[in-house]
């Protein structure tokens, strides 16, 4: 048997894949799944890169894991019977201010040459594709290739997928240690009892290092980054945007007429609260954006916590305790990276190959 500790989009994806191989699988979750990391964040698929922050080996990762999730999201769709609303009208980078217009095109001219299909937009553009746009807005960056996804249906969907190809299911089931003995997993201690496993998949998110078990070499180096984020709701009928627009903050337009603004990245260890702070901070960058959400209802606001490795990069693949691998620290990327994770992890699993996308991010880099 397989056990998979850790219900977010990662450790369901994985267990969802490994069901579909005919394999015997059980996802265990401290709550209900998909309802951390996965549930606070915003959706957003889009490759992209900073100036001096360059990661090759993750930028490869984003782009392999962006091309997979078009069919992903269908047959999540066709198999699970829920539609997660996958949108494809891209993203548009703004700028209010003169003086970021360099900074703006170092992003243009980097992630051109790495490859992807961007314009550089005027104002009068930009205003053409979003009217309601502030008219401070003076140019932008429009992104053809991001999509955007409801990771909160994508985590309903995949709750269903999953057992629907036959994996079991233990939610509100902390696991309490894994079980290893001569240097080999045994198992999962849970609600005292050991539940036997040939194979461990550590999928626990920002939680993935506070399980007991596993010897101080082998715990991966994760660490809680708390994000903090909104939720307007915008005529249905008439929504102010179609596009993501990044900017001073992010604005993602839902299907259903929600807008949501974020994201603060806090390094509060395990805080969840929302402060007020935060909440006037986004609501105000987002209002210089934006200045026609002023009457629109809050529905909704939340914190979530990232998980983030030692070095703000993915932990994935086997570690030196036979039978345990390690699907976490995805960071900001965690929706993004879910096919890419789910098909690299199952394969290791079940042929024990390594793809190349994932070696980067061994957790063996930090074992000295």
């Amino acid at each position: 048997m397989i056990a998979i500790v850790g219900g977010g989009i990662c450790g369901l994806s994985i267990g969802w894949y490994l069901a579909q191989a005919g394999q015997p699988v059980t996802v265990l979750e401290r709550g209900a799944v998909g309802r951390e990391a996965t549930w606070a964040a915003a959706g957003l698929i889009a490759p992209w890169c900073l100036p001096g922050t360059t990661d090759k080996f993750l930028f490869r990762m984003q782009v392999a894991s962006h091309a997979l999730w078009p069919d992903f999201a269908r047959h999540l769709e066709t198999t699970a019977q829920v539609d997660i609303d996958f949108r494809t009208e891209g993203r548009l980078f703004i700028i209010l201010d003169h003086e970021d217009m360099r900074g703006l095109r170092e992003e243009f001219e980097l992630n051109k040459e790495l490859g992807l299909p961007l314009e550089w937009l005027s104002a009068q553009e930009i205003h053409e594709r979003e009217p309601n746009l502030t008219p401070a807005v003076t140019n932008g960056i429009f992104s053809p290739t991001t999509y955007l996804v409801d990771n909160r249906k994508v985590a309903l969907a995949l709750r269903e997928a999953f057992q629907r190809a036959g994996g079991q299911l233990r939610e509100n089931t902390p696991v309490q240690e894994i079980v290893v003995s001569d240097n080999r997993v045994q198992g999962v201690r849970v609600d005292g009892e050991i539940l036997a496993a040939e194979k461990v998949v550590l999928a626990a998110g920002a939680w993935s290092s506070e399980i007991a078990g596993l010897p101080q070499a082998a715990r991966p180096p994760v660490r809680p980054v708390k994000g903090q984020m909104l939720a307007l709701r915008m005529p249905p009928d008439s929504p102010l945007l179609k596009h993501t627009i990044s900017g001073p903050v992010y604005l993602y337009p839902r299907s259903d007429g929600r807008l949501l603004i974020g994201a603060t990245v806090e390094e509060q260890k395990f805080d969840k609260e929302v402060t007020a702070g935060a909440v006037f901070e986004l609501l105000d960058e987002a209002r210089r954006m934006l200045p026609a959400i002023d009457n629109l209802p809050i529905l909704e606001t939340w914190a979530g916590l990232r998980p983030a490795g030692a070095d703000n990069r993915p932990i994935l693949g086997p570690t030196k305790i036979e039978g345990l691998s390690v699907a976490t620290a995805h960071f900001k990327h965690g929706i993004m990276l879910a096919p890419i994770t789910a098909q690299a992890i199952s394969r290791l699993i079940l042929d024990g190959t390594q793809m190349d996308e994932i070696q980067p991010f061994s957790p063996l880099r930090f074992a000295s």
